[in-house]
Formats: structure tokens, C-alpha cells, sequence
């Protein structure tokens, strides 16, 4: 994400006549005490397999009779594209018992008591609400070192190294201090505002680029009874999506760097106020749909795919998740955020575009190499395409498009990523720091500015505090940009 250095952000035009109050209140959400207990695991349980012998048809040594226990995430994604990866790998070791697939949306609770009994599955989709934090899952030493998958020659082409075949910045994503990369991150997801291309033609208005167009769309689309913004307001996490890239476009790519890194006042910078400031004034002048700090993600974009509001926050599996409720001529798009002013440090098109849905591999699983195998066959180019038909979303594989008509949404993606050039942001603080990103952050910060209980100055008060709480708590690991 480059620099830390600080920036000095003034001049910040019509954002100083925005004045806020409001009183404070709370929302709580499920509590990540896994995170401590992961801690605690130990070694103890089944043993794991004997390795197998290292070939060129297998070169991670996986053993071809041992069983293979593959976790996924159900949720936006599904579950088919796995299944269809793991009948490659029945295939390629015929001796093996089928692969054992569980799919669930309860990550933590149902993986908790294997962790800490020290006998977790072989390979994990770790997403979704009850996500395990893999800040102190890498810092508790819990997860498999994926330097050999990196290195390990692709199912393509041999030559070229399973690590040359990703997409920008994905591999980088998976590390967290140094060499050793932790983390697969198999998506790779497109965070911003979303919208109807639909909904906009009815309006006579196009995508506003700046925030003054922002809010006089929001007024006309007001006058004819819709909202101008929806958001997750269960779930108030999902409003960095666009508001990082937000703040990053106003101060600069390293005004979020400091802020991942914890610095000290980094939320204190002129372009998070900028920035609080403007999101603060959607609910002050009432373009918030009414009723949207109760909604779930399921909720707020069924209301927006009903054309009850024009933007949601969200990542690039929303098409796959909002599908059952998205009429056919929605012509789904995402788009950067609007600028603020001209005194914005990077031009409209700054996106924040970067490795999701991660895969892990436990340090205690049984069969690791298997687990590894079955990322390098999800890897290949058929596995890629499968995903992207299936799901609509581009996977880490850099490619996997050839051939295929791509939708709206996907192609606004593509064709975001292009015009963003270099100003793609990819904000650390989601995987380094999963507590403090979503239920201080998110829940008790930005939700409760955006329902109107706390000012943008009470909301960056408190956030600093739990971000200096963090920075000072010695039990979690700290991570810098390097």
C-alpha cells in the first residue's frame, strides 16, 4: 500500500461546513472469544499421515491414500465450485476415500472445539460473519506455512510456479511478517459502491463522481420516493468497503497505512474527518433508506436489488448473493467512490480491489499436503473458469476470463481495475486486526454514526481509543506495511 509517512491534508474545501450532533448509543454483535481460545490449542489427537512421495504428477508429496477433510464457507460463494475442485482431486488420487466436504456458515463455532483439541480439518474457508481472526491465528503459530504450494510448479504449466500465476497483490495479502505466506486468498474481490445501471437511466443520471453530485442524485432520487444509500446495518463492517478507498482518494494511500498500522491519531487525519463528515451527512438530510440499521446483508440488498435505495457498499460477491432477488434488467455495476473535492490527493477511479475469501491450512491438520494439492488444483485455469461461471467473480488465478461473457457487474470490475490503474488500495485491517475492524470499528464507530448516535467526532474519538488500546494490548500481534 507504499508509504507511511504522515501527510499533512489542509484546505479540505466545502467538508468544513458540515456540522454534526447526535447522542451515542450501542450495538453489540457475536463475540470473537474463539480468538483467545485458539491460543490454548494444543498438538494432542490423531497424528498426521505419513507424507507421500514427491513426483512430478504429484509434487507436494501428497499421500495418495490418506483423507482428504475440505471446510467451506457457505455463504455468497456457495459451495459448487469447491465440490467440483475436490472431484479433481478424487481423481487424482483414486486410492483416496471421497473428500470429505462440510459446508457451513458457522465458521468459529463449529471449528473452535477441533482447534483447541488440536485436530482441525485439512483445508478451510475462513469467511464469513463468524470468520476466525487470522491476525492471532498467524501470530499463535495455528496455520501451515504455503511457501511449498507457492512454489510448487502449476497444473498448467509445470514451468511457471503455482506463485507467477496469481493476480497482483494476492500473494503479498497472505503474508503478515516477512516471507512465509499463511493465507490463500481465493476471490479476488472488487469493494465499492454498487449500484443499479438500470435505476440510474430512470433517474436521467449517470455514476456521480464527485460528492457534491452524490448528494444532489441522492435529493432527486429522494423526490421520486427511493433512497439514495442501503447498507448492512447489522453488519455496519461492510461501510469501509467504500469508505477507505473514500478517505484514501482525499489524503492519500498512506493516510490508511497509518491507520493499519496503528499509529498514534492516524484516525485523527483531516481526510477521515473529511470523510466521516460526508458519509454523516447522507443520514443527516434522510438518503439512508429508513429502517437500514436493522438489516442484515441479506436485507439491505434485497431492498436495493428492489430499487428501494441506489447505492450499497459491498465486495463483488454481492451478484452471486443478491441473485435470487435481482431482476433481470438490474444491470448490476460497481464504481469507485465519488470524490470529495478538488483538493483530493488521488483521482476518481481509486478502488480498493484485493484478495477475499481466504483459505488456510491448519498447522495441526492431518493431511496439510492434501489440503495444499487441493489449492493448486482450485488454482488451475478450468477450477478459475468454474468459479467465475458459477459465481460471477474473478478468482486469484491472473486470467481464467478467456471465452466467457461476462456480466454487468463483473465487467464493471474489469473495467474499474483498468481505470484505476495504480490507485488500487488494499487496507490491512479486515485480516490483521478482525476485533477491532468489526466490532469497534464497524459496529461501535461507523454504525453508530451512520444511525445517527454518535458525530463523526465522537465516532473517530472512540475508534482512536480502540485502536490505541490495540496497539498497546502485548497479548495480540502487531503488523506494519513493510
Amino acid at each position: 500500500m507504499g508509504s507511511t509517512s504522515a501527510h499533512k491534508n489542509e484546505g479540505l474545501g466545502r467538508r468544513d461546513v458540515i456540522k454534526r450532533s447526535a447522542a451515542l448509543g450501542l450495538i453489540s454483535v457475536p463475540t470473537m472469544g474463539f480468538l483467545s481460545a485458539c491460543a490454548s490449542s494444543d498438538s494432542s489427537g490423531d497424528k498426521k499421515v505419513e507424507k507421500g512421495k514427491a513426483t512430478k504428477a504429484n509434487p507436494l508429496g501428497v499421500n495418495e491414500t490418506a483423507p482428504l477433510e475440505v471446510v467451506i464457507f457457505d455463504g455468497g460463494f456457495g459451495q459448487q465450485y469447491a465440490i467440483d475442485a475436490e472431484k479433481k482431486y478424487n481423481a487424482a488420487f483414486p486410492k483416496a476415500p471421497k473428500v470429505k466436504h462440510v459446508a457451513t456458515q458457522k465458521i468459529q463455532s463449529q471449528l473452535q472445539p477441533r482447534f483447541n483439541g488440536g485436530t482441525p480439518p485439512d483445508l478451510i474457508d475462513n469467511s464469513g460473519a463468524e470468520q476466525m481472526d487470522m491476525g492471532v491465528l498467524v501470530g499463535k503459530k495455528q496455520l501451515l506455512d504455503l511457501t511449498p504450494l507457492m512454489d510448487a510448479p502449476s497444473i498448467d504449466d509445470p514451468s511457471k510456479k503455482v506463485r507467477d500465476t496469481l493476480r497482483p497483490g494476492v500473494l503479498e495479502m497472505g503474508q503478515f511478517d516477512g516471507d512465509p505466506v499463511w493465507i490463500m486468498y481465493y476471490a479476488y474481490t472488487v469493494y465499492g459502491v454498487w449500484y443499479s445501471q438500470t435505476a440510474l437511466e430512470k433517474l436521467d443520471a449517470q455514476y456521480p463522481e464527485t460528492w457534491d453530485d452524490m448528494l444532489a442524485l441522492c435529493a432527486k432520487a429522494k423526490k421520486q420516493g427511493i433512497a439514495g444509500w442501503t447498507y448492512a446495518g447489522k453488519y455496519p463492517y461492510y461501510l469501509p468497503f467504500s469508505l477507505y478507498p473514500f478517505i484514501a482518494k482525499i489524503g492519500g494511500r498512506e493516510v490508511l497505512d497509518k491507520i493499519d498500522n496503528l499509529e498514534p491519531n492516524a484516525w485523527k487525519d483531516p481526510a477521515v474527518k473529511a470523510a466521516f463528515e460526508a458519509y454523516y451527512e447522507l443520514y443527516q438530510k434522510g438518503y439512508i433508506l429508513k429502517g437500514t440499521p436493522g438489516l442484515t446483508h441479506i436485507q439491505s440488498q434485497t431492498e436495493w436489488t428492489k430499487g428501494k435505495a441506489l447505492f450499497i457498499p459491498n465486495g463483488s460477491w454481492v451478484e452471486n448473493e443478491a441473485a435470487p432477488t435481482t431482476p433481470k434488467d438490474f444491470k448490476m455495476m460497481v464504481a469507485p467512490p465519488s470524490g470529495l473535492d478538488s483538493s483530493d490527493k488521488l483521482p476518481f477511479g481509486t478502488i480498493w480491489a484485493s484478495g477475499g475469501e481466504p483459505f488456510i491450512v491448519p498447522a495441526n491438520a492431518k493431511n496439510p499436503e492434501g489440503g495444499m494439492e487441493q489449492l493448486r488444483i482450485m488454482l488451475s485455469e478450468e477450477s478459475s473458469k468454474n468459479f467465475t461461471k458459477q459465481v460471477k467473480s474473478l478468482s486469484a488465478f491472473n486470467g481464467g476470463t478467456d471465452g466467457l461473457t461476462l456480466s454487468t457487474a463483473m465487467q464493471s470490475g474489469v473495467d474499474s481495475l483498468k481505470k484505476a490503474g495504480d490507485n488500487v488500495v488494499n487496507p490491512r485491517m479486515q485480516d490483521w486486526y478482525v476485533k477491532l475492524q468489526k466490532e469497534q470499528i464497524g459496529v461501535a464507530g461507523i454504525g453508530e454514526m451512520m444511525a445517527g448516535r454518535a458525530t463523526p467526532a465522537e465516532a473517530i474519538k472512540k475508534i482512536q481509543a480502540f485502536a490505541d488500546a490495540a496497539a498497546k494490548d502485548q497479548s495480540i500481534k502487531h503488523y506494519k506495511h513493510q
